[in-house]
């Protein structure tokens, strides 16, 4: 989960409240799908809910998916979605478009390991192939976590107090460490069944390991989550001179952009301009005094 709260000078997804809203519904969101992931590891330990646990995890990946799709959105919504302005701006590609994508990547091969696991339970049969395939996905994305997080993590800011850096250190430094043990988790989980034999089905071949360190993983999550919705809060509420800015010439390219393309703006100039060259074209008109007049009017009523 890259962060939302200004990370970039303009965003234009939604005026000033809407904008806030939509960042406090995506923190907060992520924090209720790393609690379902949570509950849902914490199941495993029952065989009475365990299988209840494995659709409590199913939702939960399907909500961090939602979230990282949001920020993809997001971010691509601040340059307009113009994917050109990836050649001026590296980070705008390895960060604001990268590191959502992976993630969501992520979730989407995490959440078919776990589904393949449910089915196997539902069906009660064995196929060694299959559930092979299933333990490989539930390390395959964890990995892809631990990629978008260390990406997220390489993070250039153009101006940032140590408040603020301590703050996305808080959101990073968890993440990254719930992915790290939720890839452990699975590695060991793999090793195991590999060296006990292929005698199990379905929910038999989820060890204590992976079920332990899946815990203390989404946990991590969990607590990245918690402080990214107080880093959130305090971004909001910061003045403009704190607000960290990511480093990148997407956002001047976007603006010069912008300036040479305001069509009402345009005509409107365009139409002040053409009414200024008219009047200038004009012959001048000599106003004739108004004592000469008078006189005229007089020499005009004598006469007649």
């Amino acid at each position: 989960m890259v962060k939302l709260a200004s990370a970039r000078e303009c965003r234009l997804y939604g005026s000033g409240i809407k904008r806030n809203r939509f960042e406090y519904i995506n923190a907060g969101l992520y924090v209720f799908a790393t609690l379902l992931l949570v509950c849902g590891f914490v199941a495993q330990l029952s065989s009475v809910v365990a299988k209840s646990g494995l659709v409590v995890l199913l939702i939960g990946l399907v909500l961090v998916m939602v979230v990282n799709i949001h920020d993809l959105f997001a971010h691509m919504a601040g340059i307009d979605y113009r994917l050109q302005y990836f050649g001026f701006d590296t980070q705008l590609a390895l960060v604001e478009f990268a590191v959502p994508v992976v993630q969501a990547f992520g979730s989407l091969v995490f959440f078919l390991g776990v589904l393949f696991f449910f089915i196997e339970e539902e069906k009660r049969h064995s196929y060694s192939s299959f559930e092979k395939l299933a333990l490989s996905l539930l390390i395959a994305g964890p990995i892809l976590w631990v990629v978008g997080s260390i990406h997220n993590s390489c993070q250039i800011y153009e101006r940032s107090d140590g408040h603020v850096q301590v703050m996305q250190t808080s959101v990073t430094v968890p993440f990254l460490m719930g992915s790290l043990l939720l890839v452990v988790g699975a590695i060991l989980n793999k090793q195991s069944m590999n060296e006990v034999g292929s005698g199990h089905s379905g929910l038999g071949y989820l060890r204590e390991s992976w079920i332990w360190l899946g815990i203390f993983g989404t946990l991590f999550l969990f607590v990245g989550g918690l402080t990214n919705v107080a880093k959130v809060f305090k971004m909001q509420q910061m003045e403009g001179v704190r607000l960290e800015k990511l480093r990148g010439g997407a956002q001047e390219r976007l603006n010069r952009d912008r300036e040479g393309h305001v069509p009402l703006i345009l005509e409107e100039d365009h139409k002040r301009r053409k009414i200024q060259i008219e009047e200038e074209s004009q012959a001048p008109v000599v106003q004739t005094p108004y004592k000469d007049a008078l006189y005229k009017d007089a020499v005009v009523s004598s006469e007649v």
